[in-house]
């Protein structure tokens, strides 16, 4: 069995033009690969490298029990249980709240956008300002960097992140969770939703590590990042913006003809997994399409041929309504779809591209990103 790749993309592209339809994506860490930042192997060596050579054996070992945001959960964990000279792992109180803010703080360094591709941000940005759909466009990311609240601002388009304010914008739980049904409750629809699940570079610990506040660049040297929350129970106070986020995915999810493309993820999170494979299940009119480089994961592979509405896209082959199989190779090739004997879209990049050039034509929208992109190029 083989897939039309031309006639996959033709059919997404109808599907993405229906204006009833609810649209959301989630991001994961390819897509600031695709951009030229580091993902999160690369991301946890940067750091091991940066810290100073008294934390560098605790981070080790640390990420030896997992990766770089359940190390920071098991540190908050420790820091919050233990007193005085008492130890975890080696670990004091005060050690693990000092290694969590050195390893906070490298991540802020290394995910600094100044010298990433914008291109890729910048095209998804002009799909996202030229949505026309009767329910907002959502956008969902675990990614804490800022590339694409920086191609948003670039290209002038509108967007709501869950923080109402400029120099110290504060979470606005109640605007998060009203229905976007209810236009007495809701924003307007032209504004594109942002919610970042795990935090971001931007988002700072305030009142004493009560609440947070999205800053308008990354934290200063000397602050504390919101990024990842912990997990458990006794620190229920520094996870509402997450929690309230994570709730509007599920919400997001489960609304019904849904359209959510996944690009970037790589399905190693057991609890985003599970409210994407619950809500296709429950939900068989809305479709679930992840789009992945490489090869299937296996976390995906087994459901993707059960349930038909989730879809399993990588660039040789692909799970298509519980089918699987390879895809054909076209005798005459669209490059934007089809290039290299591989589909272009599994790739945030290709991704990105083929969405910017089936929207909806915005003469102001498509001279600025023609005029950046053009930047871009000469700077290369």
């Amino acid at each position: 069995m083989t897939h039309n790749p031309h006639a996959f993309a033709n059919a997404l592209g109808a599907k993405l033009a229906t204006r009833s339809r609810h649209v959301c994506m989630l991001l994961g860490a390819g897509v600031g690969k695709s951009c030229g930042l580091p993902d999160v192997a690369s991301l946890q060596a940067a750091i091991l490298t940066a810290l100073p050579d008294e934390q560098k054996p605790l981070l080790k070992a640390e990420l030896d029990k997992g990766n770089i945001e359940q190390t920071l959960s098991r540190l908050r964990r420790i820091a919050a249980l233990v007193s005085g000279e008492e130890t975890v792992g080696g670990l004091t109180a005060d050690a693990a709240r000092d290694l969590d803010k050195a390893i906070c703080a490298q991540i802020v360094a290394h995910l600094d956008v100044k010298d990433a591709d914008l291109g890729p941000a910048l095209n998804l940005a002009s799909w996202a300002g030229r949505a026309d759909y009767h329910l907002p466009l959502e956008v969902f990311t675990v990614n804490y960097d800022l590339l694409v609240e920086t191609a948003l601002e670039r290209l002038g388009v509108a967007y709501f992140d869950g923080f109402v304010g400029a120099l110290h914008a504060r979470f606005r739980t109640d605007l998060v969770e009203a229905d976007p049904s209810d236009v007495s409750e809701w924003l307007p629809s032209f504004l594109v939703r942002l919610w970042k699940l795990h935090g971001s570079v931007h988002w700072a610990w305030t009142s004493g590590g009560s609440d947070v506040v999205r800053r308008g660049g990354p934290v200063d040297a000397g602050e504390v990042a919101a990024i990842y929350p912990s997990d458990t129970k006794y620190d229920e106070s520094r996870r509402v913006p997450f929690v309230v986020v994570q709730d509007r995915l599920r919400r997001a999810l489960y609304t019904q003809e849904s359209l959510v493309l996944v690009t970037g993820y790589s399905w190693r999170d057991a609890h985003l997994n599970e409210l994407l494979i619950e809500a296709a299940r429950r939900r068989p009119r809305s479709e679930i399409v992840t789009f992945t480089r490489a090869k299937i994961p296996a976390a995906l592979e087994e459901v993707a041929l059960s349930v038909p509405n989730l879809q399993a896209v990588t660039a040789s082959e692909a799970i298509l309504g519980g089918v699987r199989g390879a895809w054909s190779s076209p005798d005459d090739p669209v490059p934007e779809i089809w290039s290299d004997d591989t589909l272009t879209l599994a790739d945030f990049a290709g991704l990105s591209s083929f969405l910017a050039k089936n929207a909806t034509p915005n003469p102001d929208v498509d001279a600025r990103l023609r005029d950046l992109l053009s930047a871009l190029e000469a700077d290369a």
